[in-house]
């Protein structure tokens, strides 16, 4: 999945970057652009690419200082620790490699973080390092787009795509005499993003070529990170409860197809990996609450008889081995930053005929998660994905964000389906509302 994306990242990335390359020259222009946005401003099409006026939005939204710059967040023992325990530290060698003697050669940097836009290592020309310590762009300082505003790493953690920054695109002044280039990186495992490849430098960075060599780093500390990873836990269970209202279940060689109640139990005993005790079970499980216990303990001594007991527990009840669950993964690439990874990975809302309330929480929970994420990127390609599915055929909020994101020659198709959309708004009678009153009797 994470490499399917980053090959569609890498086009998109080079457009960018030949924007990038297109707009050096008129920095200028950029430049009064940035300082009518942050006095107040509109801010309309060119001279910006919209790849950062979507990001300077973000940088307002999350009241960057268009003055401020980078904090140090690490001290020298926390960044050591961090380093030590990161991910991205088995591939630094290959990135070294790769990023040295250019970065030496051409008085660049190279710089990788995390995926909180912590900077990990930042290592280069001795000058260009002096200068950069100037607007704190050194190992332990977080330049995630939240807090240092637009720039390369931070800009491509947000977007989980390639972005190269030139000049006056960065959204806080003192950078604004620097041009870079970065690709996030995934764990190959998961595609769960884990940080990202950055290289700073001066004008002569405002190329193409500098975003594709960047993101071929980036692939190759994937391909690192991939031969020294241990094979997957053999055996180990996998969960699909998304998009189904009967879970399927992986487990030692079988393929097992749940009943409804036995995909409720499943999908909260893996969300609860700790146990749950019989009393709050039932609570998780029935709406009715003058089910007795005894209606629980038998379904539970049917999966248990269907499972095998060397896999479900009690007192708590709990499963005994790890469970790969498809709706904890996509939970946990939300958690990360990689909303095109989560998107990809959602099949549907989790087991929707389902009206347990634990079921219903987390459905919701997840569904609301992935669908504010999505707006708030405001890519038009992810928007799309979710306002034509199936359940986002009625999504009106994510209709709108993908009315204001998409290019003019497909706006029109889309403003008609907003507008169908809103006159069924105003009926009360979307389908996501019919849908919702039937669920309810």
């Amino acid at each position: 999945m994470s490499m399917a994306r980053t090959g569609t990242a890498g086009t998109a990335g080079t457009a960018d970057a030949t924007g990038a390359a297109a707009w050096a020259g008129g920095s200028g222009a950029v430049r009064r652009a940035h300082e009518a946005f942050t006095t107040g401003g509109p801010l309309g099409g060119p001279p910006v690419r919209p790849l950062v006026a979507e990001s300077w939005r973000r940088s307002m939204r999350a009241r960057v200082s268009p003055d401020g710059g980078a904090r140090v967040e690490l001290d020298e023992e926390e960044l050591a620790g961090h380093r030590e325990e990161h991910p991205l530290a088995a591939a630094m060698p290959v990135v070294r490699e790769l990023m040295g003697a250019y970065a030496r050669d051409g008085e660049h940097l190279l710089a990788v973080c995390d995926a909180a836009g912590r900077m990990l290592w930042v290592e280069g020309h001795p000058g260009t390092l002096r200068s950069a310590r100037r607007m704190n762009f050194v190992p332990g300082a977080r330049w995630s787009e939240a807090a240092a505003g637009t720039n390369a790493p931070g800009t491509a953690l947000a977007v989980d795509r390639p972005v190269q920054v030139c000049a006056a695109e960065h959204f806080q002044r003192p950078a604004q005499t620097w041009t870079c280039a970065a690709a996030p990186v995934h764990d190959p495992r998961n595609g769960r993003l884990i940080g990202a490849v950055d290289i700073t430098g001066g004008d002569g960075l405002a190329h193409p070529h500098s975003l594709a060599f960047v993101q071929a780093v980036a692939r190759a500390a994937e391909s690192q990170l991939a031969l020294l990873s241990p094979a997957p836990a053999a055996g180990r269970p996998r969960l699909s409860a998304l998009g189904r209202d009967e879970a399927l279940l992986h487990v030692a060689g079988r393929r097992l197809r749940l009943s409804r109640r036995h995909s409720e139990i499943l999908v909260v005993l893996a969300y609860r990996p700790e146990g749950v005790g019989g009393d709050e079970l039932l609570t998780l499980l029935y709406e009715d609450e003058s089910v007795a216990p005894v209606t629980l303990r038998a379904e539970m001594s049917r999966l248990r008889g269907l499972l095998g007991a060397e896999l479900l527990a009690s007192r708590p009840y709990r499963l005994t081995a790890e469970v790969d669950a498809d709706f904890v993964t996509v939970d946990r690439r939300l958690a990360s930053g990689a909303v095109a990874t989560a998107l990809g990975d959602y099949a549907g809302p989790l087991l929707p005929g389902s009206r347990a309330p634990a079921v219903v929480r987390l459905r919701e929970r997840l569904a609301g998660r992935l669908r504010a994420a999505l707006v708030d990127r405001a890519d038009p390609g992810l928007l799309a994905d979710w306002a034509y599915s199936p359940w986002g055929e009625d999504d009106v909020a994510v209709w709108r964000a993908l009315a204001s994101a998409v290019p003019a020659a497909q706006a029109p198709a889309v403003r008609a389906r907003l507008t169908a959309l809103d006159a069924e708004l105003a009926a009360g009678a979307t389908g996501l509302q019919r849908r919702a009153a039937q669920t309810r009797r």
